[in-house]
């Protein structure tokens, strides 16, 4: 038990539950896109459920650790490219994000997602939590990769990831609001969605684009339209006070 005084141990601890916060915007951003395609009532159930069930696989996979190290073996060979299961796991993932990003994208576009009957027709509960469950399996993986390289202690892996999910849930809704209610941010947070997918399909061929530089990307965009938006109140205000 002389670990749990271990300075080393909490910085580890800490570090990770930033890390995995970090992780889980992605998480957030495809939560709230895809919720959003149910009615309003529901919309918060789906979101604390697929978040739930990423909690619940992260676990499974912390406490599934010699699993893990297996994930790399060579199952097939493609043109001369060894495939591994995470490779596969990441590649089918970045292609679902792809075709769900593109296919939010043209209904945004296209303006069905304004219409309650298409988006009846379009989502049920179910489909929105099958679609969450498949895309949880691929942020799990990769958030789990993280804590196992960041210590070796299963419990603070478990509590770090417990902690940066509930976190997840209280952001949940709020982040989804903001994005719902600002076309240029659901814009700008599709296009983040398809920029993970092409990361997570690069890892997959063994070509790692470093997150940070997709995490700087979106977070100067978002800078960029937040003056924007601040700019255009601040201007109605200006026409109203005119008025």
């Amino acid at each position: 038990m002389d670990w749990l005084f271990s300075v080393d141990l909490w910085m580890s601890f800490l570090t990770l539950v930033v890390l995995e916060i970090i992780l889980g915007i992605d998480n957030i951003i495809f939560l709230s896109i895809v919720a959003s395609r149910l009615p309003a009532e529901k919309q918060k159930a789906a979101r604390l459920i697929g978040l739930a069930f990423a909690l619940l696989m992260r676990i499974a996979l912390l406490l599934s650790i010699s699993w893990l190290t297996h994930i790399t073996v060579i199952v097939l060979s493609i043109a001369g490219h060894d495939v591994s299961w995470r490779d596969l796991v990441l590649g089918l993932g970045g292609l679902f994000l792809l075709y769900k990003g593109t296919r939010e994208i043209h209904s945004t576009v296209e303006g069905d997602d304004h219409d309650t009957a298409n988006i009846s027709k379009a989502a049920t509960f179910g489909s929105v939590i099958t679609q969450i469950v498949i895309i949880d399996m691929v942020f799990s993986l990769d958030s789990v990769i993280t804590a196992v390289g960041m210590t070796d202690h299963v419990p603070v892996m478990i509590a770090a990831v417990a902690i940066a999910i509930v976190m997840m849930m209280f952001a949940a809704e709020p982040a989804s609001r903001f994005v719902q209610e600002n076309l240029s941010i659901k814009m700008l947070a599709l296009s983040f969605l398809l920029l993970v997918g092409v990361a997570l399909i690069a890892d997959a061929m063994h070509f790692h684009i470093p997150r940070g530089y997709l995490y700087f990307a979106i977070a100067f965009s978002l800078g960029v339209e937040s003056l924007t938006l601040l700019a255009q109140k601040r201007s109605e205000k200006r026409k109203a006070a005119r008025a």
